[in-house]
Order: structure tokens, then C-alpha cells, then sequence
């Protein structure tokens, strides 16, 4: 499929945009409620709906899993807030998101969550002993209360004054921050907890698969405009995925116009009902746990009625994917990528 909007006309979109998103204000979607549901591999695969008729389904079913056996402690690792940890006990993990527990899952490692958020909604954080709210204001006496031996943070920005708190009281911490690619996250998790080598193998399997996206994507005849839309963020307001966020940058190595990245914007915005419109996406992408939290097809037309008015409303191609293969850079992103490039690439050849 040729793409009908001219650099120039690209750039004026990403200028309006960019102003829009401005005027409409940021947020960061990992510090409101945000839910995933996998469709496969390690991680809970969730209630999935039926979709109205043309939408679609994408994902990819080769999550990657690794023999990891016993883990080897101390673990000496350096935390991504720069402070070097000895790990001595992971047998009560409090985890500070989905993209380190789908790693811990993989690992076999998923009986050892202790704690998990309260919007967790993998297998493993959904069965936590106990869920608890992590963002900017998580206390240190509420995570001391909870009883774990390893706090797993996954922001530097929202975690590290936290973690240098525990530590000062004797609780190991470490954090791998959310923002890195998905098969160096791997191998940190992996590290973190004595289980470096069977870490490696699994990022290994992750980043075969992003090459292979990645090659999908260089054969392609085109760049389809793609817009991610999420029920959370803004306060509350539907939002759409911005240029560092996991969504964005799997859309960008998958073959895909990214509108969020095309503005130049960061995690994830509000847009409003005129930057839809002027965005032109060709392609709708929603998880499945927003598709449930929009409340279905009405919901997401309801929160953005001028989509239905876009070259993607107008075919009615929305394409609905897991969480973890498509929110979270982690152990999923790779068959997501896979998944989403094979689509993209069918979607620029007719």
C-alpha cells in the first residue's frame, strides 16, 4: 500500500500533533492504572471477548521459556540506578511490574512474586501473595511491611528514591529500568536473581525474534500509519502511545508509522478528537485488556468518534493485541514484533 501522505504533508501532521498533544497535557501510563492480558506463552493469557466482525487478532505464540534450575547467590549485579547489589535471598520477590514478572515467569521463577501491583495481571502477579500500588509515592514502610526479601523495581524514575530507602534498612533492591530494549531487561532480570546463564539463553530467543521482525519489516513495500490507543493515562482520558513507550517502539521495529513517535511525544497522551483526524492513521491497535477496559467497540468509537472517520476507521481495521507482547518491553516483545511486522508487511502489499 503506497502511502498518499507526502513528507511534507507528514511533517505539518506531526507539527499539529505534536500541538495538540501539548495543549492536552502528559502523562506516564505506568503511573495509573494500566492491566495486561498475554495470549500465550509464560504469562496469564486473559479473557479475551469476541471482536466485531473485520477486526483482528494479532500475536505471535512463540514466547520464549528457559530451563533455569536453582539460582546461584549471592548474585552480585549492578542496579540501574547505579548501586551495586549482592542479592542473597529471591525467595519473596516484590515486583514492581508486569515486564520483570513475565521475565521471572519464564525463568520458572513465577512461584517467587511475593508482591506484585495492584494492576498486575500476569499469571504470576495476579497469584501473589499480596498486590500492592507502586508509583512515585510508594512508601518504604509499606513495602518493608509487606515481608519480601528482594524489592524488583522496573522505573529508575519512579523507584529509585525507594530503593535507596530500603537498602538503608537492609532490604536488597534492585532495579532494571522499563525504558531498555527487551533482551538487555532479560538478561538483567535474569542476573538479578542468580540465574545469569539461563538469562542469556532467553534473551537470545527474544532477539532472534526482533531481528526477524526487524528483516520483515526491511522487505516491506511500505510504512503503514498505525495509531495504539489506550483507555488509561491523562488522568484517566484515553490515550495514545508516545515515542518511548514499549507499544511505540515494537510498532517502529515492526515496520510501522508510529503516530505518537511521528510527534515527537513521549509515553502516552492525550490526543484529541481533531489530532485523530489529522494523525490519518491506517491501522487502530488496541490490547486486550484496553479493549475491555474501553468497554468494547462502542467504548473505543465513544472515546474517539472522529476514528471511525480515518482511513483505518473507514476499513474498520483494528487490530487487537496481548498486553505483554505489546505494552511491556520484556519477554513477549519479540513475538509481538514478529507478529505485528508479518501483519504490517501483508497490510502493505495489497
Amino acid at each position: 500500500m503506497n502511502n498518499t501522505l507526502s513528507r511534507t504533508a507528514h511533517a505539518a501532521l506531526a507539527l499539529v500533533i505534536a500541538v495538540v498533544l501539548a495543549a492536552c497535557g502528559r502523562t506516564t501510563e505506568s503511573d495509573t492504572s494500566s492491566a495486561a492480558a498475554s495470549a500465550s506463552g509464560p504469562a496469564a493469557e486473559g479473557v479475551r471477548q469476541a471482536l466485531p466482525q473485520g477486526w483482528r487478532r494479532v500475536a505471535g505464540p512463540g514466547v520464549g521459556e528457559a530451563e533455569a534450575g536453582e539460582p546461584v547467590l549471592p548474585a552480585s549485579v549492578r542496579s540501574d540506578d547505579g548501586i551495586d547489589v549482592s542479592v542473597k535471598d529471591v525467595s519473596r520477590i516484590i515486583a514492581g511490574g508486569d515486564d520483570v514478572i513475565a521475565v521471572l515467569e519464564a525463568l520458572g521463577q513465577g512461584d517467587k512474586v511475593f508482591a506484585a501491583p495492584t494492576n498486575a495481571v500476569s499469571a504470576a502477579g495476579r497469584q501473589a501473595p499480596h498486590r500492592f500500588l507502586f508509583n512515585r509515592t510508594t512508601g518504604v514502610e509499606g513495602v518493608l511491611s509487606l515481608g519480601g526479601s528482594l524489592f524488583l523495581g522496573n522505573s529508575v524514575r519512579r523507584h529509585t528514591a525507594l530503593a535507596a530507602k530500603l537498602r538503608a534498612v537492609g532490604q536488597d533492591a534492585v532495579i532494571v529500568d522499563d525504558l531498555q530494549p527487551a533482551p538487555e531487561k532479560v538478561r538483567r532480570v535474569a542476573a538479578a536473581v542468580g540465574l545469569a546463564e539461563a538469562g542469556k539463553v532467553l534473551a537470545a530467543q527474544v532477539q532472534a525474534q526482533l531481528q526477524e521482525a526487524a528483516a520483515i519489516a526491511a522487505d516491506a513495500p511500505g510504512e503503514p500509519r498505525v495509531i495504539m490507543i489506550s483507555a488509561t493515562g491523562a488522568g484517566g482520558a484515553p490515550t495514545v502511545a508516545g515515542a518511548d513507550s514499549a507499544a511505540g517502539q515494537l510498532i517502529g521495529m515492526a515496520g510501522g508509522l508510529n503516530i505518537g513517535t511521528e510527534a515527537g511525544v513521549a509515553n502516552y497522551s492525550a490526543l484529541s478528537n481533531e489530532g485523530v483526524l489529522a494523525a490519518a492513521p491506517q491501522v487502530i491497535l488496541v490490547t486486550e485488556q484496553d479493549l475491555q477496559t474501553f468497554g468494547g467497540a462502542d467504548g473505543i468509537w465513544s472515546a474517539y468518534p472522529t476514528l471511525k472517520q480515518t482511513p483505518a476507521g473507514e476499513a474498520n481495521r483494528v487490530w487487537v493485541m496481548p498486553d505483554l507482547q505489546l505494552k511491556y518491553l520484556s519477554v513477549g516483545s519479540g513475538a509481538g514484533a514478529l507478529a505485528l511486522s508479518k501483519a504490517l508487511a501483508e497490510l502493505s502489499a495489497e
